[in-house]
């Protein structure tokens, strides 16, 4: 049985039954016929996934790890903040004529900020760490920068990564933790997941590691109203087994990674869930 079902269909359960109704209230999404998009939501929800363990892809319905990975390397290698360079449309809505989403997420990583030891960015900031002072409580990246949100097609909602390595039996295990201010749980929970525990493999791989515990801590965990007859089906369903994880061995530079370099064996799930609506 997959852990990480169990523990999607534990949070939903949770969110439904303890969570806290926003209809009513003054909110900011709608839905595309402008009616308000209201939400169950639940304050603080924090999920651990062993990565040593399994791979936390959701069998109650596929996650398509390939447009994950891929989006994953458009903001965390190629720092861009283009749809074009994209291949996936999830962007679409919020860009603009040009393809731009503004100055969000991969345009962070990019900016270069200058330190003791020279200039990095801060994807390269914390490659270096990882090779040169892995046991540093400062192995961070943030994409919440108050300067530039003002020129943000949307602001953050995953915004930050915190790595930390431990040492187990002489083998160096890194472990991260990603803080989300928002997630619609529906729509974006596993794919996020999938994608920050790609990111824990990959960055593990180069650095000499192994990939360890990944935490994810979402600040506003929600339903929206549309989404719960969806998210009821889903509680109905019984999970599979979790599939099993590949990375390509031979890679060694994080800036080599190819989406077609991780796999995933043994993937078996549920029928997908169509026609799920998208707040914005």
């Amino acid at each position: 049985m997959s852990y990480a079902d169990t523990l999607f269909i534990n949070m939903c359960r949770d969110i439904l039954e303890n969570g806290t109704d926003t209809k009513g209230e003054k909110v900011r999404p709608v839905w595309e016929d402008g009616t308000p998009a209201y939400t169950i939501k639940k304050f603080c929800v924090v999920n651990r996934y062993d990565l040593r363990k399994e791979f936390p892809a959701l069998t109650l319905r596929k996650t398509n790890l390939k447009n994950c990975v891929d989006e994953l390397l458009w903001i965390w290698q190629k720092k861009s903040n283009n749809i074009n360079e994209l291949n996936s449309h999830i962007w679409d809505a919020w860009a603009d004529e040009e393809g731009s989403i503004g100055t969000a997420y991969g345009y962070q990583l990019g900016v270069k900020h200058q330190y003791k030891e020279g200039m990095f960015d801060q994807v390269d900031r914390v490659l270096y760490d990882l090779k040169h002072n892995p046991f540093s409580r400062r192995i961070m990246t943030s994409l919440y920068n108050h300067h530039d949100l003002h020129s943000m097609a949307l602001y953050p909602c995953a915004y930050s990564m915190t790595f930390n390595v431990t040492q187990e039996n002489g083998q160096l295990v890194l472990n991260g933790i990603l803080n989300q201010r928002s997630q619609d749980v529906l729509t974006a929970n596993n794919w996020n997941v999938c994608q920050y525990a790609v990111l824990l493999h990959m960055f593990a791989q180069v650095s000499g590691m192994v990939a360890g515990e990944f935490v994810h801590v979402i600040a506003d965990a929600h339903i929206y109203d549309r989404h719960v007859d969806l998210i009821q089906e889903m509680l109905q369903r019984e999970p599979l087994p979790a599939p099993k994880f590949h990375i390509n061995p031979e890679v060694k530079d994080f800036y080599d990674f190819k989406v077609e370099d991780v796999w995933l064996e043994d993937y078996v799930t549920h029928p997908q869930i169509k026609g799920i609506p998208v707040a914005i």
